[in-house]
């Protein structure tokens, strides 16, 4: 035991480089190639503008998650709490002279590149909760009183990402973060008050909802009332998704989307074209990848030794289940649309580097598996 702890206190640049899952980063750019070639065919057959773009922020994004990986795992959690009060003030600045685009006020504008913050809290988010409850013993966890603080850091900004309006991202954090407490060990009673509170409120919460978010709530309840309307995203998703079949229509074949009767076939209903083209059977294998990758990242969790790595490779591999249930569920009509993308599949700049950056902290987790880290370490 002695003998593993050195090891994994004592970390070289070279052995963190060879310890690095090449089985993980492997799985991963397998995805990331279906992306590539879906946003191919989403072009009609033309690298641009989609695909040749996804490929060079992949490409950056890949160094990007390396580095991250090989990086000590104390310095990330040394710098968890500075990277939450930067994604926080960058929420704050898209409140106050954020760029408004499709209706909502969500990305910055830095004039070389837009930056979306709640992509960048999503992280920023995991990695302080998995801080704070690493400085817990397993008592404190089961107070209430430390659980305050906490609940505070979650909700601040999913009230400034709901002001955005941003829903579907605002549900994400609050998921993603749910499951960190759940993972640190706070008793399942409290989630059970927290779900009867959040559900005797819904009557009250639904009068604080824009109109296109009431209208996406009932149009998934009844999408043909409206079918030319509020309702021809998810019925035009739902004939493409049948009519693709088992074998599918083929690559390049695809008349809903290659016909533009498909919406947004380049980001949020990717999944929907590439069923088309490829049948169940491509989905299934594509559904298969992303099953293997969430299942590497919940072995790593259990791997950790640390509960800081436990956490934060819990965290991150539930952000990146959501990630893929929500958005399948989505485009076959089992959730109500809220734009949430399919990892590494859809088109998007931050989006992908998010994810990717959360990816380097997961295999970052993994190869810093046996580094033991005081409590100590985690206080405010």
């Amino acid at each position: 035991m002695a003998h593993w702890s050195s090891r994994g206190n004592d970390l070289s640049f070279g052995r963190k480089l060879r310890d690095v899952n090449w089985g993980l980063v492997l799985l991963i750019t397998l995805i990331a190639s279906v992306g590539f070639t879906a946003l191919y065919s989403a072009a009609g057959g033309d690298i641009d503008p989609w695909a040749d773009r996804q490929m060079a922020r992949f490409v950056i994004g890949l160094i990007v998650m390396l580095a991250i990986a090989v990086t000590d795992i104390r310095v990330w959690m040394r710098l968890s709490y500075v990277i939450f009060g930067i994604g926080l003030l960058l929420l704050i600045a898209v409140e106050l002279f954020g760029r408004i685009g499709m209706g909502a006020q969500r990305w910055l504008d830095l004039g070389v590149v837009h930056i979306q913050p709640s992509e960048i809290m999503k992280i920023a988010l995991i990695l302080t909760l998995a801080r704070y409850f690493h400085g817990l013993s397993y008592e404190e966890t089961g107070q209430i009183r430390w659980l305050v603080l906490p609940l505070a850091i979650v909700l601040v900004p999913v009230v400034l990402v709901i002001k955005q309006p941003d829903l579907g991202t605002a549900m994400l954090l609050l998921a993603s973060s749910g499951a960190v407490f759940f993972f640190a060990g706070v008793r399942a009673w409290k989630f059970l008050l927290v779900i009867v509170g959040g559900g005797s409120a819904l009557p009250i919460l639904w009068n604080f909802l824009h109109d296109y978010q009431k209208k996406r709530v009932l149009t998934f309840m009844n999408p043909e009332e409206d079918p030319l309307g509020s309702g021809y995203h998810i019925l035009q998703s739902k004939i493409a998704l049948g009519s693709g079949g088992f074998s599918g229509k083929g690559f390049l074949q695809g008349t809903q989307s290659h016909l533009s009767f498909l919406p947004e076939k380049q980001t949020d209903f990717i999944f929907t074209m590439l069923a088309e083209e490829h049948g169940l059977i491509g989905a299934l294998v594509l559904i298969a990848l992303y099953i293997l990758l969430i299942a590497y990242g919940y072995a790593i969790a259990l791997r950790s030794r640390s509960q800081f790595g436990r956490l934060l490779a819990g965290g991150l591999t539930t952000m990146l289940f959501l990630y893929v249930f929500i958005n399948i569920a989505m485009v076959s009509g089992l959730v109500p649309v809220v734009g949430v993308p399919l990892p590494l599949v859809s088109y998007g700049g931050t989006a992908m580097m998010t994810l990717l950056v959360g990816l380097g902290l997961l295999i970052n987790c993994y190869v810093h598996r046996d580094v033991e880290i005081p409590r100590h370490m985690s206080g405010l």
